[in-house]
Formats: structure tokens, C-alpha cells, sequence
């Protein structure tokens, strides 16, 4: 069974920040980036439990790790009842935490 894949508000806004900030340095990884985080999201619908368990006691709440380049992107997402997930956050691997 498929699960539905959604995005917060704030996981929005990351993709947003992230696309944004790489555009200014380079339109063509810019484009490819996003392309490879949307594709590596998609696997969400078939796999989600496959991904590592995020930092706390639930074990719904996941991280999907995007290699892009030398480093990459880690998207924070939540496995919930009715077969959906929800996007939670995205960052940077090089980035601190998440926004």
C-alpha cells in the first residue's frame, strides 16, 4: 500500500531557502538539486520505514538521507496513521539543525 506524502509549511519554506541560497552560486545544480530531493522523496510513498530513525523515542518520526555532490541533504519526516508522512523539515547536511 502507497502511503500519501505531504509537506509542512516549514518543509516548504526550506525547499524554498535551500533552492534559493544554491541558485545564486550555480542555476544548473540549483535545478538538479531539487530534482534529486523530489525523487528521493517520492521513495517515501513505497519505503518509508526504511529510513533512519531520528533522534527521540518515536520510532514514526525519520530521517531520509539525499546525497547530492559531496554532501547532501537530510529531509525530517513523520510516519502517520492513515498510511501518510509528512514532511517535516529539510536542511543541509552541512547545516547545524533544522530551521
Amino acid at each position: 500500500m502507497k502511503y500519501e506524502v505531504r509537506y509542512s509549511d516549514e518543509a516548504l519554506e526550506d525547499l524554498e531557502r535551500l533552492y534559493d541560497y544554491l541558485i545564486t552560486w550555480d542555476p544548473d545544480a540549483a535545478e538538479k538539486s531539487y530534482a534529486v530531493l523530489q525523487r528521493a522523496i517520492n521513495l517515501l510513498e513505497d519505503f518509508p520505514f526504511s529510513c533512519r530513525k531520528a533522534a527521540g523515542d518515536s520510532s514514526f518520526l525519520r530521517e531520509l538521507v539525499v546525497p547530492f555532490g559531496s554532501t547532501g541533504y537530510v529531509a525530517l519526516f513523520e510516519i502517520e496513521e492513515d498510511h501518510k508522512v509528512t514532511i517535516l523539515a529539510i536542511r543541509h547536511q552541512r547545516e547545524e539543525d533544522y530551521h
